[in-house]
């Protein structure tokens, strides 16, 4: 099978877009996105600015992100429920103001963002944004209208209501991936009216949940299908070779390596 092949045997990536937004511009003349995953965690800690500066560097146009809510309102660029893994102290950050969460460093080493900072430094990137809980949502919608920043983001959650929410305030403006009962829908066959593109992983618990059929169909329907987070340049490979067209990683130079391999690096 060609790197570029699908599973059904077709020899390219291009997809229509079923919803017409520029974030997945790339797909409808047959490119491939590659993602880096909270900006990478190889040299420097997740979802600081130092590692999607890195991510830039390196050639990255979409970076992933995740949104929690400070307690006075603010979106920090910050994956966990608490401090505890990346900070190694107790606390949340919904339980604090953002004078007190500027302070804390991941790893020891970098401050926690804000969103805000991240679409403001680094303008020409495209930023996948997870709401990690139901009280992101209405800031979310707010900054990025403020920010006018529709056309550059996508957002993603565990969450159906918050991306009902997410799309019931932006309308078709807004670029969003879909919901875990979504991706069930097309799992069981079907395909889900809601979502702009499939962002999954490569197995949930027992069962596969990227296959080249299920990438070949979502693609006929105009969904793109981005694969996280994967970190070993062997599992890249064959998701390359089943058709999928992005995929997410911890790992921005292996990705980029795979990438280029496979004539599958953006080159604008």
């Amino acid at each position: 099978m060609t790197p570029n092949a699908s599973a059904s045997g077709d020899t390219d990536l291009v997809v229509v877009p079923r919803h017409h937004h520029p974030y997945l511009e790339p797909h409808a003349t047959g490119g491939f996105i590659p993602f880096a995953h909270r900006g990478g965690t190889s040299e420097w800690p997740e979802n600081t600015l130092p590692a999607f500066r890195h991510a830039v560097q390196l050639g990255y146009r979409y970076l992933e992100t995740d949104v929690r809510l400070t307690s006075d309102g603010l979106l920090a660029a910050f994956h966990d429920d608490d401090l505890r893994r990346t900070a190694g102290r107790p606390g949340r950050i919904s339980e604090m103001p953002w004078a007190e969460v500027s302070r804390i460093l991941i790893d020891g080493r970098e401050p926690i963002p804000l969103l805000a900072d991240l679409l403001e430094e680094f303008p020409d990137a495209m930023i996948n944004i997870d709401a990690k809980s139901d009280d992101t949502v209405e800031p979310l919608v707010a900054l990025l209208r403020s920010m006018s920043a529709l056309d550059r983001v996508c957002v993603g959650s565990f969450s159906h209501r918050r991306l009902r929410r997410v799309r019931g305030a932006l309308g078709p403006a807004v670029c969003t991936s879909a919901s875990p009962i979504e991706v069930l829908t097309w799992l069981s066959g079907r395909i889900p009216s809601g979502p702009s593109c499939f962002q999954v992983p490569v197995k949930q618990g027992p069962v596969t949940v990227t296959t080249g059929d299920r990438v070949e169909r979502a693609r006929r329907a105009g969904l793109p299908v981005h694969v996280w987070t994967v970190d070993h340049p062997q599992e890249m490979q064959e998701l390359i070779d089943i058709g999928v067209h992005g995929i997410m990683t911890d790992q921005p130079a292996v990705l980029r390596s795979v990438c280029e391999h496979n004539s599958l690096w953006p080159t604008t």
